[in-house]
């Protein structure tokens, strides 16, 4: 289910997800105060490009903490709504349920994305 389940995620829309997180990284890393939202945005292309088979590590020490409080206020809240409100009208069909439950890990991992590990 894991290749079968990349290669339609990347059909229909994992690919240009994954390109536009690349392209957001990219424009974060200009400016130097910029990088490490640049680096969050490429954690999130390799979820994006292929995230069946991939898990999501969460760690991270004291920087983890307060870099995430900030994301949360600022990013990470609405995208992890958007992300779940994807996944929840995916999970409305039985096709789209492996599909929504990525969007979920998505959403997870856009609340608090500093220390952690796409493996």
């Amino acid at each position: 289910m894991s290749l079968l389940g990349n290669i339609l995620w990347l059909i229909f829309g994992g690919f240009l997800s994954g390109i536009s997180w690349i392209l957001a990284g990219c424009l974060c890393c200009i400016t130097v105060i910029g990088i490490p939202l640049g680096l969050q945005c490429f954690k999130f292309a390799s979820l994006a490009f292929c995230p069946f088979g991939k898990q999501v590590i969460y760690g991270g020490g004291g920087f983890s903490f307060l870099a995430n409080i900030i994301w949360l206020i600022f990013i990470g809240i609405w995208m992890a709504v958007a992300h779940a409100f994807v996944g929840i009208l995916l999970c409305i069909t039985i096709i789209g349920i492996p599909f929504g439950k990525q969007f979920f890990k998505l959403a997870k991992l856009s609340l608090m994305p500093f220390g952690a590990t796409v493996i």
